[in-house]
């Protein structure tokens, strides 16, 4: 297997998955914005997505180990392919939160299985610029998908059609790369190892974790709420669908080298600027909320600052955790992703609905910050303990 396809495909696989979702969550938000569905529905529905990311990560490790990356990508390419080939066919809400529960539990097997695969045979000095192009094929997809969304004004089956042919043609390519599997664990799979594994990785590197998270609920707040947010003052559907690749943008342009930048220096001080930084970014938010261009340059900053959190927290988890720990720390890190993700359209619907359509981006804001404060004391911690 030569090692540039086997980058191209796996790069390929994730940025169709990121274009997926980057399509689906502002789809779905503004077809019920437009049928005046209230924002907390509109915010707790996204969540589903995520539930179905959450429900299946205690049993991905077990799947890994036992089928191999290969298999598992392309089960997890199935399964989002056949939704996205039902969305138009069976429409209402309770069915749509089960299809996007779907889509959750494909996206979490094409993702942990194409991260694991890359962290497991890439060297860990040039694990930052791996993942940084990892997380750039994600970025790019996420960026494109919002562009799908006003063809729902021409037919409202046009983007989950696209989506599902992007998706069929992406996991397809995978049938060309040989099958591989983890390093084995030092105890036999099964849901009790895989807690105790769990609990390993936590100790070791739960700073790591808080990225992933915090990523979480700011990309699913942004995509599921900020359309929602933007239509209640009065920007348009076209001014969403500019606005929100911005941030793709950013991430996309900068990812490598914050990313090559991150091999070089200490990793938790990049972490500390970029998330102090960036919460000042988004404090900008709720002041520019009228002006097109300026939301405009604001996400694409935000993207500059905030865009490489999960690939940079993936990062930082493989250097903070032994390696035959690898692959519960990579689930690890799409169990709290799912969290944040879960909890950032509910948060962020409450947030639109309780202060009357305002401080959606300070709320954003103050998220971030806690991330910086916890890992400013990490610093600390770490520095004690080796004077001590």
């Amino acid at each position: 297997m030569k090692n540039k396809q086997f980058v191209f495909i796996l790069s390929a696989v994730v940025s169709i998955s990121g274009f997926s979702q980057g399509m689906l969550l502002p789809l779905i938000s503004f077809i019920f914005e437009r049928d005046h569905v209230p924002s907390i529905v509109n915010g707790f529905h996204a969540t589903s997505l995520y539930i179905g990311v959450f429900l299946t990560s205690l049993f991905l490790e077990g799947l890994l180990r036992k089928w191999g990356f290969k298999p598992l990508i392309i089960t997890g390419g199935v399964l989002v392919c056949l939704s996205f080939l039902l969305f138009p066919v069976l429409q209402a809400m309770s069915i749509w939160f089960v299809l996007r529960l779907i889509v959750g539990v494909g996206d979490n097997m094409l993702h942990f299985a194409t991260q694991s695969w890359l962290t497991h045979v890439t060297p860990r000095n040039q694990l930052g610029r791996a993942l940084a192009y990892y997380g750039l094929s994600f970025s790019l997809g996420f960026m494109l998908g919002p562009i799908l969304v006003p063809l729902v004004n021409i037919h409202e089956s046009l983007p989950f059609l696209i989506s599902a042919g992007l998706t069929f043609i992406a996991f397809s390519l995978v049938f060309t790369l040989k099958n591989s599997f983890p390093e084995p664990s030092e105890e036999k799979v099964s849901l009790s190892s895989t807690f105790i594994n769990f609990r390993k990785v936590i100790h070791t590197s739960w700073i790591a974790f808080l990225f992933p998270m915090v990523f979480g609920v700011m990309e699913s707040s942004l995509n599921s709420n900020f359309p929602v947010f933007a239509l209640k003052h009065d920007l348009s559907l076209i001014d969403i669908t500019w606005i929100l690749p911005m941030f793709s943008l950013g991430t996309i342009i900068f990812q490598v080298p914050i990313g090559s930048l991150s091999d070089r220096m200490n990793r938790s001080h990049l972490m500390l600027l970029l998330t102090l930084i960036g919460a000042g970014i988004f404090l900008l938010g709720d002041f520019f909320i009228a002006h097109h261009y300026g939301m405009m340059a604001i996400f694409f900053i935000a993207g500059v600052f905030t865009g490489s959190l999960y690939s940079l927290g993936v990062t930082y988890m493989t250097e903070l955790t032994p390696r035959y720990l690898l692959p519960a720390g990579n689930l690890m890190c799409g169990i709290v992703f799912s969290i944040g993700s879960i909890f950032g359209p509910i948060i962020g619907g409450t947030v639109i609905s309780v202060t009357d359509n305002q401080f959606f981006f300070i709320a954003i804001s103050v998220l971030i910050l806690l991330t910086s404060v916890a890992t400013y004391i990490f610093i600390l911690n770490n520095r004690k303990f080796s004077e001590e």
